[in-house]
């Protein structure tokens, strides 16, 4: 008798663990759904080329914007790492309608020159921002994402560039951002939601 109950429990062991893992079943989203979509700020920054740019601006399909900062030691470059791991995933129609815009959160040190050499290590396409801090905490805040607002250096030694949400947003061309994902994301669920997405965006 006990064997009996034993086998059928064995094998619906084996059939949930294997449903179970990181991935979300095809054609659903890895990423947590924004509902109602977030309306992404147009506030004016300043691009790595030095001129005015809103993350409104970029042009692409489907937009990965995340916030961060160049001497971030461990979730920005893993994040970013991540995403520039995903396109290649991607067909090259795919990748041609996806763009990534990375929006620095400590614009004291992070000029338009550091933030273009600091993205050239990850992908050499990548959009980034920077601009006056509340301009960025503005941006942000549209998008629920934590920025610390302080005056940044010495002069507030209170103000943390790296206090900062760790979300990655999903914009889409009219400027809404219907999707967002973790900071432990990876590439391959990147890549699967981005191809999801393409076909709705």
């Amino acid at each position: 008798m006990a064997r009996r109950v034993l086998v059928p429990l064995l094998l619906l062991l084996l059939v949930l663990t294997g449903c179970s893992g990181d991935d979300a079943p095809e054609g659903t989203l890895n990423g947590t759904p924004v509902d109602p979509p977030f309306a992404v700020g147009d506030t004016e920054l300043v691009d790595t080329d030095g001129e005015p740019m809103a993350l409104t601006d970029v042009d692409a399909r489907l937009t990965l914007v995340f916030f961060g900062y160049t001497k971030c030691p461990d979730v920005c470059p893993l994040v970013l790492q991540n995403i520039a791991s995903a396109l290649t995933r991607l067909t090259d129609e795919q990748r041609e309608q996806v763009q990534v815009a990375f929006v620095s959160t400590d614009p004291a040190h992070d000029t338009p020159e550091v933030v273009r050499r600091y993205l050239d290590r990850f992908d050499p396409s990548y959009v980034g921002l920077t601009g006056e801090l509340e301009d960025v905490v503005e941006v942000a805040d549209t998008v629920g994402v934590f920025v610390l607002e302080g005056e940044p250096g010495k002069a507030d030694p209170e103000y943390d560039p790296g206090a900062h949400g760790t979300q990655v947003l999903g914009m889409d061309a009219d400027g809404e951002a219907p999707v967002l994902w973790g900071q432990d994301t990876s590439s391959a669920q990147y890549a699967a939601d981005i191809e999801l997405l393409l076909r709705d965006v």
